[in-house]
Order: structure tokens, then sequence, then C-alpha cells
């Protein structure tokens, strides 16, 4: 209670407006169960938990959750390196609170990252979960002005009212699944303000397909092209139990109208997203982990994109669990070699400072 009160009172020196009093949940609950196990702290602007503390998005026109974590003996006289952390499919702001945040405090607490205010945004559609509307790849697209909520709203919020440093060498995107397309995606594109982009298990070609048309093939450099047709009922994934994935359940609301879906997907879709902003080699650090058991075939996503990356000679880190799934439990084992691939980047542009 008192180390909670300790970084209520600092807070209470810097944040903005009606934020200023209302970060910090000091009673019982889930997120203050979560914050005494935490060095550091982590802040809510969200309505999970008692109250209705989300900002405002300009651009999808309604208030939405936001979750931000400050590293342990947060100082607001500092500035701080900043790590956007994108949820996946199916998801939304919590899946950060209850498998990743002690991990990334802990990481920081044993000084293998430097200390990062952290933020985690709600890209899902509907502002909970859902399996029929269940993606929105943090892009602008039929489905709403996502890009524009994380790149303008959540990034101008978060710029303003935490002390973040402003070059680019100090912030990283890192998503999950889905959110590690966008991690890609939304770096390219705004490389004049990001860095770094780790990707777990992402989503990097949407438009996968071999040279027969086959989704489930591996991947090979000699049988490989573009998916052309639409096929919405096609099982992209299939995790275990019963349910599988479709095409239209991650791609049909975000791509719907008329002929020209395929150039919708296109500008989301990290691998061609890559050739048409002309990334050029040293632009961006990017990494991606992944597994050889991945249940949505990612791994050939992933590859096809390592192997156009590299014919425009751009290195890309790369972490691989030969029997990792799409799931929690490959992404706490892939998460060590992400750290240590992160630390030493953030750590030298510190240095320099």
């Amino acid at each position: 209670m008192m180390k909670q009160l300790a970084i209520a009172l600092v807070l209470g020196l810097t944040l903005a407006g009606q934020h200023a009093n209302a970060q910090l949940l000091c009673g019982r609950g889930e997120l203050a169960s979560i914050n005494e196990g935490l060095n550091g702290q982590v802040l809510d602007f969200t309505k999970n938990h008692g109250a209705d503390r989300r900002i405002w998005s300009a651009a999808l026109g309604t208030k939405r959750d936001l979750y931000v974590y400050v590293p342990p003996g947060f100082d607001p006289a500092k500035k701080y390196p900043l790590a956007v952390f994108l949820h996946g499919a199916g998801q939304d702001e919590k899946f950060f609170l209850k498998t990743l945040v002690k991990r990334f405090d802990q990481s920081i607490g044993a000084r293998k990252l430097p200390p990062f205010i952290v933020v985690a945004p709600d890209g899902s559609m509907l502002g909970r979960p859902s399996y029929f509307k269940m993606a929105t790849f943090f892009a602008n697209s039929d489905a709403g002005r996502y890009e524009d909520y994380l790149m303008e709203d959540v990034w101008g919020f978060v710029m303003k009212t935490f002390p973040i440093l402003p070059e680019r060498e100090a912030h990283v995107m890192i998503g999950v699944s889905m959110g590690g397309a966008a991690a890609f995606t939304q770096s390219i594109k705004h490389k004049d303000r990001i860095k770094i982009a780790v990707g777990f298990m992402p989503a990097l070609n949407l438009r996968w397909v071999d040279c027969h048309g086959k989704y489930d093939a591996p991947f090979d450099p000699d049988c490989w092209g573009w998916r052309e047709k639409r096929r919405p009922l096609e099982v992209i994934g299939r995790p275990p139990g019963p349910v599988k994935i479709r095409f239209h359940n991650l791609a049909g609301p975000l791509a719907t109208h008329g002929p020209e879906w395929i150039d919708k997907l296109s500008r989301f879709n990290p691998i061609e997203v890559m050739d048409h902003y002309k990334l050029k080699p040293g632009e961006l650090d990017l990494y991606v982990a992944y597994g050889g058991q991945d249940e949505f075939n990612i791994s050939a996503q992933v590859e096809s994109f390592l192997y156009r990356a590299k014919e425009r000679g751009i290195p890309v880190g790369v972490g691989f669990d030969p029997n990792g799934r799409h799931d929690p439990a490959t992404g706490v084992r892939l998460l060590p070699g992400a750290i240590e691939w992160i630390s030493p980047r953030v750590a030298r542009y510190m240095e320099m400072k």
C-alpha cells in the first residue's frame, strides 16, 4: 500500500487534467493484487476496475481501455524509453495484465532490460474479445481507424502524459500474433517515431499461399505466391479443441467491400508494407520469434517475410522453437531471447544520451 501511494503522489505531479488523481487503485481488487507483486506499477486507464478511466479516441469516436506500466523507482524528472505492447486477435488489453506484465517487470528488476514505460492499448474491434469480430490488426480498414487510434490517440496521450524520451531509438513496438503483424507494419510506416519492432508468432504475410494456392503448405522459396481469391470459409487456424479459425474470422470485417479487397488487405500486410514503403537496411531493428508447429502456419508467413527481407538486404533477428505452437507457453519460452536482443539496442542508445 505504501508503494502504491508513493507512486500515486509522484504521478500526481506530472499527469495532466482529469487523470492526475485517478491512475492507481489503492483498494482491494485484481489490479491492486497484481501491483503488490510487482517492482513497478500498472496504472489504470480502463473501466475494468470499478470506475471508467478510459482515454478518448477521436479516431474511433469512443473511449478505449489502456494500461500503462511504470518501472521501479519511477521518477517524473527523468525520461524513459517506451515499449508499446499490442495483443493478439481475440484478446484485449487484459492479456498484457494477466500474462506479460510480471515478466517485463522481472526483467527490468533483474536489469535484463532498461527501465521502460510500457503501454498496452485495447485493439479489439468491440472493446472486448470476440470470435466473430476478432481482429483489427491495429489498422485503418473497413472496420475502423485503428491505426489512427494507435498512432495518434494512444501515442499522443502517452507522449503528453508521461516522461518519454522523444527519439525513435528509444521506442519499441512489441506484439503477439495479430499484434506482431501490427508491430511490424506500424513500425515500418512510422519509422520516424519507432526504431525497434518485435513480433511473437506474428502474421507477417496475410496473403501467404504456396504456388498451388494452398495456405497450409510450408514455405518453399521455389513454390510460393499470393492469395488472389477471397475464400472466406477457408480454415487458416486449428487451435486445440473443436473451434477452427477461418479466413473471414480474421480478415473478413477488415476488407469487406468490392473487388479491391486485396488492395485493402495489402495496406497492412507487413511483407507488402515493407516493399511499399521501400524499407532500407538499417532503418529499423527487427526481431521475430516463432514456432515450428504453429497451428496457424505462421512459420510459412514468417519465412516468406524473411526471404523477402533478405532480398532487400534487411537483417532480421530470429528466435525459433522447432516445437513451438501458437500459444502463450511458446511465447514465454521465446521471450528471454527477445529480451536479450532488445536490451543492448536500447541500452547503447541510453549510454549515448
